[in-house]
């Protein structure tokens, strides 16, 4: 459920069937959710209706490539944010030890 003052992200009916197409393919539903930027639950529910054939085009508001792209994007900087600040820790860490 979306927070309050959220949007919920709506996608178009290719994306999905794209992404349940990568799954089926061979590829993790874990794998295929960090690369596209969607959440395992919310690809697994894809992949659900897919296989029941009722995958269809959400209703209301659609993203559209380059938002889906940004998303993507912005969550690949955190992540590597994130790694980068690690490396800086352990670091200094290291080069603590080396001057005691």
């Amino acid at each position: 459920m979306a927070k309050k003052g959220q949007v919920r992200a709506r996608y178009t009916a290719e994306f999905k069937q794209e992404s349940v197409r990568l799954v089926q393919a061979g590829q993790s539903i874990a794998a295929v959710s960090r690369n596209i930027a969607v959440s395992e639950q919310t690809l697994y529910n894809w992949v659900k209706a897919a296989r029941d054939g009722q995958l269809s085009e959400a209703k209301g508001n659609v993203v559209t490539p380059e938002q889906m792209e940004l998303s993507r994007l912005r969550a690949e900087n955190a992540r590597l944010k994130m790694e980068r600040d690690i490396l800086k820790k352990a670091a200094a860490a290291y080069f603590a030890k080396e001057s005691m």
